[in-house]
């Protein structure tokens, strides 16, 4: 996998081969032994290059390439340890004794990723107290899997890595102690996400504490909580976070209404909110509305929900530009509500709707009042026909993506898509038995420059979950091939989660649609 360039975090050090550490074991150069040509001897150019500047060429090269870059010489060898900032390794139990060389040739990481496979042991306390020594310039660590972590080792790391900037946390076995050692020593805390706390989930009196706030409650810009069986303990945290910008609760047990009134009315500067799987209503909805900043909301089977709170959203939250709902097939949400969201929120510029079902009144006040509106899906909405396609093609002016899946539409509303949206770039059609081959190349036949994807298979349950692709999904993920024992490219959880485990915890398998829908070019 692909290293994004990064800056250094300490400037490089320019070492000799015979100050170099003795157990890295660096290949004896073949650049530093100039041959001989004519009796005359070639200049190394190579060597005039400074640290830093080899540094900013390995940064732009894939994982394998620079394992083959170090190998060239023993300058090489060093100046590429010393500019790697980032790497993932296979957190079992076996790493301790790697730590040390490790982290010596390593010494300017910064970000980090620990997983160990459910079917190892993985690193304990002191694996996790030798890496935070080594590391006091971490800023990202990301932990998965590591079940024989304490709140202890917990607590070590984090008096060592005050500087930690963002935290992910999934499948581990620490728990709320653990997780308020780093609260309070952790005052640059920026990013927080918690999946499957093993410590909070198993109950006992441990799970009756509470979170927070702690020093990092004052830095915090984005909470992500997932599949917590008590994900209310960290309320506290919440409450205490006034700076707090994104807030994601994904499948957390409880009644999340009077919960969302309290931080609504502390943290008033919330510009994203993701409630996936939770209990939450139209009062809950009412206490969102208050979020004047509000710019994205996602509500994803939330079965409670109805047309009474999108309106109160609507009337409030004048900011809003991204908004998804799956109406899990419900029709508590449809036309009343999406009138008024066309009439308030009129810097809209994605909609995605999943088991809604919008009519040609809605979808026409839409596309008046909604000149920024670029993005729409409409999945598994049976009301949206020719009629309705027709519509989108005249009123939908500055639409270039469009995705319809499972609805029943036919060639008729590909002809209307191509006499209109003017700067439409794609369009995906999946799953719509009345759409042929014909009509997606009439499509493309006349609108040369839009991509249109035609996908007729057989149906597949419809999801607009969004939870997998959230802030822990492995952006730092940059494994360190033949260095140490055993290195992970970390998958997104969407993907890495096995179809059994799914099937365990009663989530659908399908793909994140929104994802593949709207992902940038």
């Amino acid at each position: 996998m692909g290293q994004s360039p990064s800056t250094p975090a300490v400037p490089l050090r320019r070492e000799t081969p015979s100050a170099h550490r003795t157990n890295s074991n660096p290949p004896t150069s073949l650049i530093e032994s100039p041959e001989t040509h004519g009796g005359g001897v070639d200049r190394d150019y190579v060597s005039d290059i400074p640290d830093e500047c080899l540094a900013l060429i390995f940064q732009s090269l894939c994982s394998g390439d620079r394992k083959q870059c170090s190998l060239v010489c023993r300058r090489w060898f060093v100046a590429e340890g010393q500019s790697r900032v980032r790497i993932s390794l296979d957190a079992k139990a076996e790493l301790v004794r790697q730590v040390p060389s490790l982290f010596n040739r390593f010494d300017s990481i910064s970000k980090l990723a620990l997983k160990c496979d459910r079917r190892s042991i993985s690193i304990s306390d002191d694996a996790l107290a030798m890496i935070s020594l080594r590391c006091p310039n971490l800023v990202r660590l990301k932990l998965r899997g590591c079940r024989e972590l304490t709140d202890l080792g917990m607590a070590m790391f984090a008096k060592n890595c005050r500087g930690l900037k963002k935290l992910s946390c999934g499948s581990c076995s620490f728990g709320v102690r653990g997780m308020n050692a780093v609260l309070d020593n952790c005052s640059a805390l920026e990013e927080l996400s918690v999946k499957r706390l093993r410590g909070i989930m198993d109950g006992g009196a441990a799970a009756a504490e509470t979170i927070g706030p702690g020093v990092a409650a004052a830095s915090l810009r984005t909470i992500c909580l997932k599949e917590l069986y008590n994900g209310q303990c960290f309320g506290p945290l919440i409450l205490g976070s006034k700076n707090l910008k994104t807030l994601r609760v994904f499948r957390c047990a409880g009644d999340w209404d009077v919960l969302m009134e309290a931080i609504t009315e502390r943290v008033t500067g919330l510009v994203e909110i993701h409630m996936e799987r939770v209990q939450v209503s139209d009062r809950g909805l009412a206490a969102i509305s208050s979020c004047s900043s509000l710019e994205i909301l996602h509500l994803v089977k939330t079965p409670e929900c109805t047309n009474v709170g999108v309106v109160s959203i609507a009337e409030r939250c004048k900011l809003l530009r991204k908004l998804h709902i799956d109406g899990w097939k419900t029709n508590r949400i449809g036309d009343e509500g999406l009138v008024v969201i066309a009439q308030g929120c009129v810097k809209l510029q994605e909609l995605v709707l999943i088991g809604v079902n919008p009519t040609c009144l809605s979808l026409g006040l839409l596309g008046a009042n909604c000149p920024n509106l670029e993005r729409v899906a409409l999945c598994g909405s049976e009301s949206v026909g020719d009629e309705e396609l027709s519509c989108i093609a005249s009123k939908f002016v500055a639409l270039k993506k469009l995705c319809i899946k499972g609805c029943p539409v036919s060639d008729h509303g590909m002809e209307a898509l191509a006499e209109g949206c003017p700067n439409l770039v794609k369009v995906k059609v999946k799953k719509c038995k009345f759409v042929t081959a014909e009509g997606a190349d009439f499509l493309r036949a006349r609108r040369g420059p839009v991509t249109v994807n035609l996908d007729t298979d057989a149906m597949e349950p419809l999801d607009a979950s969004t939870s997998d692709g959230g802030v822990d999904s492995g952006a730092y993920n940059d494994p360190v091939d033949g260095q140490v024992p055993v290195v992970l490219n970390l998958p997104s959880s969407s993907n890495g989660r096995s179809s059994m485990s799914k099937s365990r915890l009663g989530f659908l398998a399908g793909r994140n649609f929104v994802a593949c829908t709207f992902r940038r070019s």
